[in-house]
């Protein structure tokens, strides 16, 4: 006995938790400005406590006033130059103007008065923000040496003082080198940091879109299995039915009636699936009526559109279900029964309704001509026929709409079917929310499935 089964589809899937990287993105521009506040703030100490030692130093006032003069204009030279290229990624040569400006003030204030030379602590790390790590580093050392280098010109200079001096500016060349470095790490760091959030937005921002293209794509295969399973059904019957009524309007008034009184009621059950669809999307079968009677309902229409015989029955304690399963198989009976008159060319047809521990269950067999299962599931795979009937203008939304219903709540389904043997179709769902897999506990039976189908084609 052959076994149908679809292939899973492909869900859509979801953007969540990138929240943060949007805040975070927005954050990164002001983190860089706070951070200069900071530095703006260090800036300023440096210079207040430089201008205040020199000027309580011993050089004769004139040169204590140039001194001042020259460390003051670097307040400008930075704040007006110096420091929108600090914020900037790239360099180029207003970078270079910015420091040689900047260390020919701190020259001239250090030629006059070398307590200037405390102003090292702000020059050389702005030399390393403004400049590339090489250039940077020659600067740097550079400055340490101009104290030793005016003390030297000057004269005067005791022998352990230079030596004190240049140990100094040594150990100095090291910390400016040392802070340096590690000022252009947290500048690059942060560089990085905002390129990876700027990138991460932009990722984020195409999986949003990604993601609302496939809840489109999802809700409109949604809306396209609702209306196959309901409205073009309906319609479909109608037109049968209005056709076998025109047939019969002379010859057998009575049967034309009987017909055209189906048509009136099937258009009545479509106009409510239709305002269902608008309102809370619950069924207008289920809305007032349990799962098992509109079931019987369903099998009683099946029986006046065909004439075939169409039993049902409920096996087990009938209880509560939660809406979503009683959805999923009154559409899965529908779209079974619509196969059966449309393709099965059956005698009876036998809808059971079944309450396990755990599961509930719906069986819907047929003594009809059967199909290859085979060659069915290999039209399924190459997206042409879809199960039985395969070839019909809308068997794409067929058994693989039923299955993608039960894959939506952890159900699964099977079909056993041969030419000439009939069709069973089982659906199984878990009541525990637990995924149904095909191979899995909660997969139908299909020995149970077997022995039925085996049942009714022994009795033809």
């Amino acid at each position: 006995m052959a076994r149908w089964r679809p292939r899973p589809g492909a869900g859509p899937f979801e953007c969540r938790g990138m929240d943060t990287v949007t805040r975070e993105a927005r954050r990164a521009p002001d983190a860089r400005v706070r951070w200069f506040g900071l530095w703006d703030s260090y800036f300023v100490i440096c210079y207040l406590v430089t201008t205040g030692l020199v000027f309580t130093s011993a050089v004769p006032q004139t040169g204590r006033l140039i001194a001042i003069g020259a460390l003051t204009l670097a307040v400008p030279w930075y704040a007006g130059i110096g420091r929108p290229l600090m914020l900037r990624h790239e360099r180029d040569r207003r970078n270079a103007v910015f420091a040689g400006g900047l260390f020919g003030l701190f020259g001239l204030a250090t030629a006059v008065d070398l307590t200037s030379a405390f102003a090292l602590f702000a020059l050389v790390p702005m030399l390393m923000m403004s400049l590339d790590t090489r250039p940077a580093v020659v600067a740097g050392v550079l400055g340490n040496l101009v104290p030793v280098t005016m003390l030297w010109l000057q004269g005067g200079a005791t022998a352990p003082l230079m030596l004190f001096v240049l140990l100094a500016s040594l150990l100095g060349i090291a910390l400016s080198v040392l802070l340096g470095l590690w000022i252009k790490r947290v500048v690059r760091q942060n560089r990085e940091h905002a390129e990876l959030i700027e990138e991460l937005r932009k990722n984020r921002e195409q999986v949003a879109r990604l993601s609302h293209q496939a809840g489109i794509s999802a809700e409109r295969e949604r809306l396209a299995r609702e209306i196959h399973d309901t409205l073009a059904q309906s319609l479909t019957s109608i037109i049968s039915l209005v056709q076998a009524a025109d047939a019969e309007v002379e010859g057998a008034p009575a049967v034309a009636r009987k017909h055209l009184a189906l048509v009136g009621r099937m258009a009545k059950e479509s106009l409510a699936e239709a305002r269902s669809f608008v309102a809370d999307r619950t069924p207008a079968s289920l809305r007032e009526s349990s799962l098992a009677q509109a079931l019987r309902r369903q099998a009683d229409g099946l029986a006046a559109q065909t004439g075939l015989l169409a039993r049902f029955t409920v096996e087990g304690d009938e209880r509560p279900l939660p809406m979503a399963v009683n959805v999923v198989l009154l559409r899965a009976a529908q779209e079974a029964g619509t196969n059966v008159r449309k393709h099965a060319d059956a005698r009876t047809v036998d809808l059971v309704l079944r309450y396990d521990e755990g599961h509930v269950g719906l069986l819907v067999t047929d003594d009809g001509k059967g199909f290859d299962a085979t060659e069915a599931e290999r039209g399924a795979a190459e997206g042409g026929q879809d199960g039985p009937g395969g070839g019909d203008e809308d068997s794409g939304f067929g058994l693989r709409g039923m299955a993608a219903r039960l894959a939506e709540i952890g159900g699964a389904m099977s079909v056993l079917s041969e030419p000439g043997a009939g069709t069973v179709v089982e659906v199984k769902v878990p009541l525990d929310g637990a995924a149904g897999r095909p191979d899995g506990p909660s997969a139908p039976r299909a020995d149970v499935a077997e022995r039925r189908m085996e049942a009714a084609h022994e009795g033809r």
